[in-house]
């Protein structure tokens, strides 16, 4: 099992989160010309890497205080390295890195 440091409420068993993807996508510019086959929507959409080694993923505290957050995960051993809120540096020491400040 996971141990998820969650922002907000500490150190949080993975049960309690439900995962949202990845974090480093950007959905596409909008565009009045935009279909549904517009290439950029289709990889945007369809497309994922499975990267090896660190990544940045979004996961919802939905068993806890409901809050969206980034977490940093090395893929190879399932080591969380960090987590901070949406916006914010999961790599950086706690606190240092508000969003909202």
């Amino acid at each position: 099992m996971l141990l998820i440091p969650c922002p907000w409420c500490g150190p949080r068993a993975q049960t309690e989160f439900h995962y949202g993807g990845d974090a480093s996508l950007r959905r596409p510019a909008l565009s009045t010309a935009r279909t549904p086959a517009d290439p950029a929507l289709v990889d945007y959409v369809y497309l994922r890497d499975n990267p090896k080694g660190l990544h940045q993923e979004h996961w919802q505290h939905a068993a806890g205080c409901g809050q969206w957050l980034v977490v940093a995960r090395d893929t190879r051993s399932h080591a969380i390295l960090g987590s901070a809120p949406p916006g914010g540096d999961p790599l950086s020491p706690p606190g240092t890195d508000d969003p909202a400040a």
